[in-house]
């Protein structure tokens, strides 16, 4: 008889209380702005729910759909192709606050440089699957995935966007340490990155800026440093348990971006420490479901998309979560399933939903 596939509810529960409570919490800190700016305090709210049952759909179609039917170059070529032509269409489209980031179909803006963390991290699970016995080969396993990875990257840098960038590294890093590469070969990529990474940041004027404001905030409190001394100033006051929901004084125009990039600031203002740590907690169960799903995976493909999934989705939580807190310099990263956002909450839906086909088929 053939075994009865179960999904994990853990998983499945932490990430519906996650979204659930991200539009809560779109909706407090977006509500006054949304009045001043549409006329409806719903105008956010509505949006980010419309998102997320799309979202949702993504995830339960990816939930039974074998993914194991992904490992096949006549699917992992040609969407990598398609995700190309995407980065590289969005360079000629209008610009969206300073950057091609967005391509627009009608009302509706799509960012791919979203799309290719996904994509990116099925392309290194086949590739790396099919490595496995030569992970160390420069030329027939590492050049090809530092050509492939450096092009996306370059690319998402172009548009410009450093966070997600960032991101897709991580995403790339954390799945050749899981495909077993040795620690001499991050050494030398670690190497090779710096001087690059120097250029991109202080060669950059806006950049080297956010990095002196992340260094001494208050040296510019009204420019560079305002947004995350706003941001000190929300979490701190606070507390333990927080002023109350909807009752942030923060997100009235004084923190920007307080229903994207800085909710976790409102969180900390209206639920505290308290509200703070519940996130954190929601995030450790991702990374345990996931990685879990990873271990009891049967196959290397299962096993090797679920790091790089599990690392898409706590690993920008985390960064996110470290810019709010200051530890970070500032950089446009959402929340992830929590931060307003149409393209972000699918992605990430639909990561959750192949992690979850993934511990569906584990031993």
């Amino acid at each position: 008889m053939a075994r009865r596939l179960e999904s994990d509810r853990i998983l499945f529960g932490t990430v519906v209380v996650l979204v659930l409570f991200g539009a809560l919490m779109v909706f407090s800190a977006s509500a006054v702005m949304a009045e001043q700016r549409f006329g409806s305090s719903y105008y956010f709210l509505v949006r980010q729910l419309i998102w997320a049952l799309l979202g949702f759909s993504l995830m339960l179609a990816a939930m039974h759909f074998d993914y194991r039917r992904l490992a096949q170059p006549t699917i992992i070529f040609p969407v990598l192709g398609l995700q190309f032509l995407l980065l590289v269409a969005v360079l000629f489209a209008d610009r969206t606050k300073n950057a091609h980031r967005w391509l627009h179909v009608g009302p509706v803006g799509i960012q791919p440089s979203e799309f290719s963390k996904l994509v990116l991290a099925m392309f290194l699970a086949y590739f790396l699957s099919q490595r496995k016995v030569s992970i160390d080969d420069m030329r027939h396993t590492l050049l090809p995935i530092g050509l492939i990875s450096g092009a996306c990257v370059a690319l998402i840098l172009k548009e410009p966007d450093l966070g997600t960038s960032m991101a897709l590294v991580l995403i790339v890093a954390a799945m050749l340490y899981a495909a077993g590469l040795r620690w001499v070969y991050f050494a030398c990529g670690l190497a090779a990155a710096i001087p690059l990474l120097y250029v991109a940041i202080f060669f950059v004027g806006y950049r080297q800026r956010r990095i002196l404001a992340f260094l001494d905030p208050y040296a510019d409190p009204l420019g560079k440093g305002f947004q995350i001394i706003q941001s000190f100033i929300a979490v701190g006051a606070g507390g333990i348990d927080g002023v109350g929901l909807m009752d942030g004084k923060q997100k009235l125009f004084f923190l920007p971006e307080p229903h994207t990039d800085f909710i976790f600031a409102v969180i900390g203002e209206e639920l505290g420490f308290v509200g703070g740590l519940f996130v954190l907690a929601l995030f450790a169960l991702i990374l345990w479901r996931g990685l879990r799903a990873s271990a009891r995976s049967t196959d290397e493909f299962g096993r090797l998309l679920a790091v790089g999934l599990t690392v898409m989705i706590v690993g920008q939580a985390l960064v996110n979560i470290s810019v709010v807190l200051g530890l970070m310099p500032t950089k446009g990263i959402p929340l992830p399933l929590i931060s307003y956002g149409g393209s972000s909450l699918m992605v990430n839906l639909a990561a959750v939903g192949v992690l979850l086909n993934i511990s569906q088929h584990s031993s």
